[in-house]
């Protein structure tokens, strides 16, 4: 297979087995093309890379004076491929897997942007998508982008994440019921994407016998029984750095904050956030007032009369 079909493959299998979205493909290609032309100088395609090639591309990004982020995000893009490649079994190795992910400037932990969450969610969903790997990784790193998933779907607190029964990923369940603080129950709805998400992820953990008698959607060895709060936000904080976002910005209940703001950033009423998020008082909800905001400057500025630039007289 020439070195143009490997890279065609995995775009191919990027939009017909992930659903990328075309920008997104773009981005593949533009970074690959890329890495292409660096390998060339060595007389070596892209997919016949080293780790001491892939390290020194790195070098030559930072001499080009590329962002740690963006450097982060080109190492992202080459980590996938070779992952393709090896579970194609093209290759018997994945030389960027020794390679560390620069670091940038930690910045402030605030609110994810919409672009920022879709890179951590499509990430985690291409890991968790493939082949070749151990029973015991395929099922950790599906249980990482089901988690992702219900999480963003639903802004549960991250407690009431880990301790989700495993009769929530009932095949005909599209709402979940959550006990929050205080013992108080509500209803949060489940998108389509979490819950085919949760129901693949229960289809292969049946493959763990270890786990089979377990009440848990996400179970484990530890004393509660169910995945620890502390373990998701190590895998979360360690997938935000393979995707080019500073840790630090990164947390369980980051993705919660992400959730509220990017619902009342398109639309949605402050009480029916109030609900979703289990908040008892409205006060507690009212944090996210400076989306509101925003979103009422931006109306105004849109649509009042008076809003509109008019250019100013010489005199």
């Amino acid at each position: 297979m020439r070195e143009g079909h490997h890279s065609e493959a995995f775009l191919e299998m990027l939009a017909v087995e992930r659903g990328a979205a075309i920008n997104t493909l773009d981005s593949y290609r533009r970074d690959l093309e890329d890495f292409g032309s660096f390998i060339a100088t060595f007389g070596r395609a892209a997919h016949e890379a080293e780790s001491a090639d892939i390290a020194a591309y790195m070098r030559d990004l930072t001499q080009r004076g590329f962002a740690a982020s963006s450097q982060a995000r080109r190492l992202s893009a080459l980590r996938q491929f070779f992952k393709f490649l090896y579970g194609e079994g093209i290759r018997k190795d994945d030389p960027s897997s020794t390679i560390a992910a620069p670091k940038g400037r930690q910045s402030l932990p605030g609110v994810l942007t919409e672009a920022e969450v879709d890179r951590l969610i499509e990430s985690a969903r291409f890991n968790a998508s493939i082949d070749g790997e151990s029973a015991a990784r395929r099922l950790r790193a599906a249980r990482l982008y089901t988690m992702l998933e219900v999480l963003y779907a639903t802004g549960l607190r991250v407690s009431e994440l880990v301790a989700l029964p495993l009769r929530a990923a009932s095949h005909g369940a599209r709402m979940l019921m959550v006990r929050g603080k205080g013992g108080r129950e509500r209803m949060v709805p489940l998108s389509d994407r979490a819950h085919e998400a949760m129901i693949r992820y229960t289809e292969l953990r049946r493959t763990e016998a270890a786990y089979a008698d377990s009440p848990w959607l996400f179970p484990s060895f530890g004393e509660s029984g169910h995945f620890s709060r502390q373990a998701f936000a190590r895998d979360l904080k360690a997938l935000a750095r393979d995707v080019g976002i500073a840790s630090a910005s990164v947390s369980p209940h980051v993705l919660r904050h992400a959730f509220a703001s990017h619902l009342l950033q398109n639309g949605a009423d402050l009480r029916i956030v109030q609900q979703l998020l289990g908040h008892a008082d409205i006060s507690t909800t009212q944090i996210y007032t400076h989306v509101l905001d925003e979103r009422l400057k931006q109306l105004v500025q849109t649509h009042h009369p008076l809003a509109e630039k008019r250019p100013v007289s010489k005199t």
